[in-house]
C-alpha cells in the first residue's frame, strides 16, 4: 500500500545504544519504546557479546517487531537500536536499521538520525571505488566509509576521517564487536544524550525520556561535533572537526520531542508552555475558552490559558485506542481519518467562542477538517493560534517537511490560509517569540523551515526527488 501524504510533520528517527550491561537488548528495546514517537515505520536492534553479532529488525512499531522469543538470540553486553520514519530512502525492510556489514573480519553496525546533505556525491564516489550498496539509505554510506578508513587507520582516526567527509544533520551510533561509537554533526541539528546505568554501564539516546524509562542517570548531552568511543577502558571524547557554532533544530522543541524530555538543555514541557504564554501576549482574543487538538497543542494551550485568564477546556476528545486500520472507509465517510481520532463535544461547543491552540500547520488539510467539525458542532467563533511561525521551506536535515509546493504557508498568505480553514482569526507566533521561549540566543537554532536560511547548504536537486521517501 502506498504511503499517504500526511498533513502533520513527521519525525526522522530515534536511536538508543547500551554499553556494558548483560541485558543490553532489553534495555535498548525499552529505550526505543520511549522513543517510538520519533519513528513508527520500522524498528531494529543489533547486539554483540564481544565475538558474535546478532540482529532483529522488521517493519512496524517496537511492540509489534519484538516478541519475548526474539531476545533469546540477541545476546551480549553491547547493543544499538533504531526506530525509523523515512525521509531519504524508501519505506521497506531493506532500509530498516541498524544497518550491519562485515568487512575484513570485523562487523560494523550503524543507527542514524538525520540526513546527509552530500549523500549523492558520497555514493557516487564510493561506487566508483567498488562499493556495492544494499539499500537506499544515506546511513549505509557511513558504514562503507568507516570500513574503508579502518583498513588503513585505527578506529579513532577512521571516525575522524568519516566525520570530515559527511555533511548535514546526523546523530549516529556505530558499533563494532567490542566498542560503541557516537558521532554528532558540528551544528548539533539532532539531539543525542549520554547516560549512566545503575551497574556502571552507559547509554546513548536521542532523548532523555529513554534514560528515564531504563532508570539511567543523565550525564550530559553529546556536544555538537563531538565523537565518543566507549569500550572497556572507558569513554574517549574528541572533536574531529573542532567546535563550531550550533544550529539546533527548534522544531524538536515545537513538535517532535516528548514533553518529558530535555532537549538542547531545555525542558520541552516548559518550552511549549512558554510559547503559549507569549502567544497570549502577542495575540489577545476575547473568547469563552481555550482548547487544543489533543495532544499536539496541549502544553502551549495551558500556557495561553494561564497567561490570558481564559479557561482551558477540551472541546474535542481524542480516542487513545486508535490503531492502524487497513479497511478503507466508504466515499460517503468523508474526513474519516480526522473523526476516528478526535470527536467534538457537541453540547459543550454549541454557541461558544473558541480559541484553538495548535503547534503547526503544514499542508492544512487536517486543520480544515477539524475546524469544519467544530463549526458543525455549533461553535459560534473559531480562532486558531499557532505556537510557531509559518512553515514556508522544506527541511533537508531529517524532517519530512514536503517541498515548498506542498507547504500551505509557501503557497498562500496568512489571510488566504484563514479563509481556507474557515477561521475567524488565524495568528502565528513570531520568530522572536519562538526563540524567546527557549531562553537562548537566536543564532543557537536552525530556523530554516521558517526563514529559509540553511546552516549547511544541501544538494537541493537530489532532495527534490527523494525528500518524501526515507531517513538515515
Amino acid at each position: 500500500m502506498a504511503k499517504q501524504a500526511s498533513s502533520r510533520p513527521k519525525e526522522e528517527c530515534g536511536i538508543c545504544g547500551i554499553f556494558d550491561h548483560p541485558d543490553s537488548a532489553k534495555l535498548t528495546y525499552f529505550g526505543l519504546y520511549a522513543l517510538q514517537h520519533r519513528g513508527q515505520e520500522s524498528a531494529g536492534i543489533t547486539t554483540s557479546d564481544g565475538k558474535n553479532i546478532s540482529e532483529h529488525k522488521a517493519m512496524g512499531l517496537v511492540s509489534e517487531v519484538f516478541k519475548e522469543q526474539d531476545f533469546e538470540h540477541l545476546h551480549g553486553h553491547l547493543a544499538i537500536g533504531h526506530v525509523r520514519y523515512s525521509t531519504t530512502g524508501a519505506s521497506n525492510l531493506v532500509n530498516a536499521q541498524p544497518f550491519t556489514a562485515n568487512h575484513r573480519g570485523e562487523t560494523y553496525a550503524v543507527a542514524h538520525n538525520g540526513n546527509l546533505v552530500n549523500i549523492r556525491k558520497l555514493r557516487d564516489s564510493l561506487e566508483e571505488k567498488g562499493s556495492i550498496f544494499q539499500s537506499t539509505m544515506d546511513s549505509e554510506a557511513v558504514v562503507h566509509l568507516l570500513a574503508r578508513e579502518c583498513c588503513k587507520k585505527d578506529l579513532k582516526e577512521a571516525v575522524e576521517a568519516v566525520a570530515r567527509q559527511i555533511q548535514g544533520a546526523y546523530s549516529i551510533l556505530l558499533m563494532t564487536r567490542t566498542q560503541l561509537i557516537a558521532l554528532r554533526d558540528p551544528q548539533g541539528f539532532r539531539p543525542l544524550c549520554l547516560g549512566k546505568l545503575p551497574n556502571g554501564g552507559y547509554v546513548l539516546a536521542s532523548e532523555t525520556c529513554a534514560l528515564d524509562l531504563i532508570e539511567a542517570d543523565y550525564v550530559r548531552d553529546v556536544e555538537p561535533g563531538e565523537a565518543l568511543i566507549i569500550n572497556k577502558d572507558g569513554i574517549e571524547s574528541f572533536f574531529p572537526q573542532g567546535k563550531q557554532k550550533s544550529s539546533f533544530c527548534i522544531f524538536e522543541q515545537v513538535y517532535f520531542a516528548r514533553p518529558d524530555s530535555d532537549i538542547f538543555g531545555i525542558n520541552v514541557y516548559n518550552y511549549r508552555k512558554r510559547t503559549g504564554e507569549i502567544l497570549a501576549r502577542e495575540c489577545k482574543i476575547d473568547a469563552d475558552f481555550v482548547m487544543p487538538f489533543p495532544d499536539s497543542g496541549n502544553y502551549a494551550a495551558i500556557g495561553y490559558s494561564q497567561a490570558s485568564g481564559i479557561p482551558l477546556e477540551f472541546g474535542v476528545i481524542r480516542n487513545h485506542y486508535v490503531g492502524r486500520t487497513f479497511i478503507q472507509p466508504t466515499q460517503s465517510m468523508r474526513d474519516f481519518s480526522v473523526r476516528v481520532k478526535l470527536n467534538p463535544v457537541r453540547s459543550f461547543l454549541e454557541g461558544k467562542r473558541v480559541i484553538i491552540i495548535e503547534d503547526s500547520i503544514i499542508r492544512g488539510t487536517t486543520g480544515r477538517s477539524r475546524v469544519k467539525s467544530l463549526r458543525k458542532a455549533g461553535a459560534k467563533e473559531v480562532h486558531m493560534l499557532i505556537s510557531c511561525p509559518p512553515t514556508c521551506n522544506p527541511c533537508y536535515y531529517g524532517i519530512d517537511f514536503p517541498d515548498s509546493d506542498q507547504l500551505i504557508a509557501a503557497q498562500k498568505s496568512i489571510e488566504e490560509i484563514r479563509q481556507y480553514l474557515d477561521l475567524d482569526t488565524l495568528y502565528y507566533l513570531s520568530i522572536e517569540g519562538l526563540v524567546e521561549a527557549s531562553g537562548k540566543p537566536k543564532d543557537t537554532f536552525c530556523l530554516a523551515c521558517f526563514n529559509g536560511e540553511y546552516p549547511v547548504e544541501p544538494d537541493r536537486s537530489f532532495f527534490k526527488d527523494t525528500l518524501s521517501c526515507g531517513c538515515g
